[in-house]
């Protein structure tokens, strides 16, 4: 009798020691879906990057205990539906997506799925939350402020070129954050009493030299690009032509300086992106977007190309350079 309590009481212990083990490699591993507007499967590019440093820091390893699908828009807006639904085929458990047409996309495929957006447009405004405290529904994240800067980037490019009085504005037509970017600078313009002149250009191969022509011809004494997917993949090539043709350019993110062009004002991406992660981890966690305020980013770049206005024969005020927080030289 006791050699057969003690067989039984071995066995409870050892299945009661299997059951951690077994919970562990039946414990499902998160898959997330993230659909980029920029970049490719083998140049993420530093936006992918900032986000995946944030999951590290929050003890995320993908392939380990996080999976992450990852997906491109690259050159064709009319792939974003179906690379939406593409990753929800996958059941995926949460969607990022820092694409203005994806998160539209998104909110019509699901109402289930989280969503967490980067967008630089106004998300209440634009009909996709209720609103920044309460976003309601299953969509959060960060809002980057970049359409509210359009006058902020007019008053800068009116100080460096003080006989500014048309400003010529590069957008993408096929791009929805482009369309509402260009609007908004035409209600920053009318306050500084500066005329636009719409420069816009359609994927995939956009007619770069013909929209310089019509700027040169519609007499435009500077630029102002509208930061998008596709123009973004062509910023050297747009830096060259604002020199070429000597029209200083603001930009709308620091990449696009470095890559020649004179002036950007904009929010950190890497800021941006890193609070993504944040987000990630609180709904895995068990928080609710809906719950959970739109955040706006506090940290803003203003950044100068010296070379840039060296070789457009410019001086920049020194009241505008001490402003700056990165200068190139």
């Amino acid at each position: 009798m006791r050699k057969k309590t003690f067989g039984l009481t071995l066995s409870a212990m050892l299945f009661a020691l299997c059951l951690p083990a077994q919970a562990q490699q039946s414990a499902k591993i998160p898959r997330i879906g993230y659909l980029a507007g920029f970049g490719n499967s083998n140049n993420p590019g530093p936006q992918v990057e900032a986000f995946r440093q944030g999951l590290r820091e929050l003890g995320y390893i993908e392939g380990k205990n996080l999976l992450v699908e990852y997906r491109y828009v690259e050159e064709k807006q009319d792939r974003v539906p179906s690379l939406v639904a593409e990753l929800l085929q996958l059941k995926v458990d949460m969607l990022v997506i820092p694409h203005t047409g994806a998160i539209y996309a998104a909110k019509q495929a699901t109402k289930a799925i989280p969503i967490v957006m980067v967008t630089n447009i106004d998300p209440v405004a634009n009909g996709i939350v209720d609103s920044l405290a309460h976003p309601g529904a299953n969509i959060t994240g960060v809002a980057r402020l970049s359409r509210e800067l359009a006058g902020k980037r007019l008053e800068l490019l009116k100080e460096v070129v003080p006989r500014m009085s048309r400003v010529g504005v590069l957008w993408d037509a096929d791009d929805e954050g482009s369309a509402n970017g260009f609007k908004e600078y035409g209600t920053a313009a009318g306050a500084l009493k500066v005329q636009l002149q719409s420069l816009q250009v359609h994927s995939p191969k956009p007619d770069l030299e013909g929209a310089f022509r019509g700027a040169a011809k519609g007499g435009a004494n500077a630029i102002i690009v509208v930061r998008g997917p596709l123009l973004r993949r062509y910023a050297k090539q747009i830096a060259d032509l604002t020199i070429k043709n000597r029209l200083p350019c603001m930009c709308e993110g620091s990449d696009s300086v470095e890559a020649g062009g004179l002036m950007s004002y904009s929010t950190s991406d890497t800021e941006s992106f890193h609070r993504a992660a944040t987000y990630v981890d609180k709904i895995l966690k068990g928080a609710k977007p809906g719950d959970l305020p739109v955040e706006q980013p506090m940290k803003f770049e203003f950044v100068i190309n010296l070379k840039t206005a060296k070789a457009l024969n410019l001086t920049i005020p020194q009241s505008v350079l001490f402003r700056a927080d990165k200068v190139i030289k």
